[in-house]
């Protein structure tokens, strides 16, 4: 089986040449331990910050090493009980055909719920973290205004569906007229960043701001939010590939003067309630009324590609590598 591997830190946005693909060590299966043959990988923003080897929540990439990350496929051979092949999983293998990992380090999937792809998306990190940041972060309240930035991202997405879903008034920007389109479609209020400033699209207020993006919309957002306003703080991308920290916003003496409150946070210190979220919109995916939208890019060999056309927007939903038959 093939693998990506990091071959030289990215210097600002990352390049083709930043990554190699080769032929992975042949595995041997021990006990516990099942064989999977990958059919979905998964690229993300988180990445980017993990490729500078410095440890921040996680530890970094090292130069030389294949890149791990969320992957669905099947098994192909099992020593773990209750694993059988032809068995849909989810695990952390990465940007790799295949490999081997422990029974105990996946979780079996039901495609007669829900596509398995939906384990990397809607199902998965991103629509925990959307759920996370509204249910825990942020305590959005019915009737409420919020706005997400990059709101036809992955976790954008999945968080005005369901702030929707909450009774929220849903305010979105997406850097396309096609995915303002969408959003509109899915009963938000939508606008085009690249042509609207967010500081003239925000209007009256809002109440709680979702930041995916950082930089000009946080500070847009700092300035729209009403007293007592929330900031859930979730990403900066647009930011992630700076190679010198850029100024924060200008205005932050509007967390004093509006005693506003703004907490960041990381998904996987909430795994616990994990499956309140999968109960709660697992059900919403499988009859289709939430709407779990999917970039696909196809071959092991374009995923460096796939993650670079994070940076440029090139997805709408979540963006996954096809990597083989499923």
């Amino acid at each position: 089986m093939r693998e990506i591997v990091l071959a030289a830190r990215p210097q600002g946005e990352p390049k083709e040449s930043d990554f190699e693909l080769r032929d992975a060590p042949e595995p041997e299966l021990a006990d516990g331990e099942v064989l999977v043959r990958n059919v979905f990988v998964s690229v993300d923003p988180y990445m980017r910050s993990r490729m500078t080897g410095i440890r921040t929540y996680v530890d970094g990439y090292d130069v030389g090493a294949a890149i791990d990350g969320g992957a669905v496929g099947r098994v192909v051979a099992s020593r773990q009980e209750g694993l059988t092949e032809g068995d849909w999983v989810s695990s952390m293998l990465g940007w790799r055909e295949g490999g081997i990992v422990s029974g105990s380090a996946v979780r079996k999937l039901d495609p007669a719920l829900a596509p398995p792809s939906t384990a990397l998306g809607a199902l998965g990190m991103p629509g925990f973290t959307a759920w996370i940041g509204l249910e825990e972060i942020g305590q959005v309240k019915e009737g409420e205004t919020i706005y997400v930035s990059g709101a036809a991202g992955a976790v954008g997405s999945a968080a005005v569906q369901i702030a929707k879903r909450k009774g929220l008034r849903a305010i979105g920007s997406a850097g396309s007229e096609e995915k303002v389109e969408w959003l509109r479609s899915l009963g938000l209020e939508a606008f085009n960043y690249r042509e609207t400033p967010a500081r003239d699209a925000l209007g009256d207020g809002i109440d709680v701001y979702f930041d995916n993006v950082g930089g000009e919309q946080l500070e847009a957002a700092l300035s729209a939010l009403r007293p007592f306003g929330r900031v859930i703080a979730c990403g900066s991308i647009s930011r992630y590939n700076d190679e010198r920290p850029q100024p924060g916003p200008r205005n932050l003496g509007f967390v004093v003067s509006k005693r506003l409150r703004v907490q960041g946070f990381i998904v996987t210190d909430h795994t616990a309630r994990f499956g309140d979220f999968v109960r709660e919109v697992g059900p919403w995916v499988a009859d289709g009324s939430f709407d779990a939208r999917e970039t696909v890019i196809e071959g092991l060999e374009n995923v460096p590609a796939a993650f670079a056309g994070l940076f440029h927007g090139d997805n709408t939903g979540k963006m996954l590598v096809r990597v083989g038959p499923d």
